[in-house]
């Protein structure tokens, strides 16, 4: 059985799915062949934009002996894709930006899936809140810290439905995340809250610039620090 890195496994607990699973920017397949190999899914495509990628993904295929079962495809991200061909949808390991131009040029594949498993590296509040404008549910959470790095996940569905956009707070650190006090946002929050704590104390010593607009800034993002923990720890 192919070892997930922490993040990795994570995204792959994350899937739900037992058809067909497509994973986009799958590098060297791992989360495709891990799936298939656990007999999770029934099949997989794995997709990247590159030749060099599938290449390797390819090796690991042959590899675990999953020729029959994964299949491979140059794509552009969801282009090769066509609608309710998958189940299941992955994208991992791409920044927000990018994460969310993929899912609207390919939104009619993305539609149809029943679950999506998101993993975007940054602009992690901006794609949450173009989730929901979007019409996706975030209905599944989970947060690892891996080489000191933290990473957000989720697991999205479609859902067409005419909904509020969630508070500052849930679009920040995670709706789900909050509910379920989870430890690794905590210590993810304790973390910034040292960090912005730094950040202040260097801009109150440095008497010879106009820094308030700064300041203000970054006690702004200490107060939603601290409703946070709030939240996960209940009210002092």
């Amino acid at each position: 059985m192919v070892q997930l890195s922490k993040r990795l496994s994570a995204v792959a607990q994350l899937v739900t799915i037992t058809g067909i699973l497509a994973d986009v920017g799958t590098d060297h397949g791992y989360i495709p062949v891990y799936l298939t190999g656990k007999e999770q899914i029934k099949k997989a495509i794995a997709m990247d934009v590159n030749q060099g990628p599938l290449e390797r993904a390819q090796e690991h295929i042959r590899q675990y002996g999953l020729e029959n079962r994964i299949e491979t495809r140059l794509s552009d991200g969801l282009q090769a894709l066509k609608p309710k061909e998958v189940e299941g949808i992955v994208i991992a390991g791409m920044g927000g930006n990018l994460m969310k131009r993929i899912l609207m040029q390919g939104e009619q594949v993305a539609h149809t899936a029943k679950e999506l498993i998101l993993q975007p590296q940054s602009e992690v509040m901006e794609f949450r809140k173009f989730l929901w404008e979007s019409g996706y549910t975030i209905v599944a959470e989970d947060m690892v810290l891996e080489d000191g790095k933290y990473y957000p996940m989720m697991r999205v569905v479609y859902e067409n439905a005419q909904k509020e956009i969630p508070d500052v707070l849930a679009l920040k650190y995670g709706e789900k995340l909050l509910e379920q006090k989870h430890p690794v946002l905590k210590q993810y929050l304790l973390w910034q809250k040292m960090q912005k704590e730094k950040i202040l104390g260097n801009l109150q010593k440095n008497a010879k610039k106009d820094v308030s607009s700064r300041k203000e800034e970054i006690e702004e993002e200490l107060s939603y620090i601290a409703h946070a923990l709030e939240k996960i720890d209940g009210a002092k």
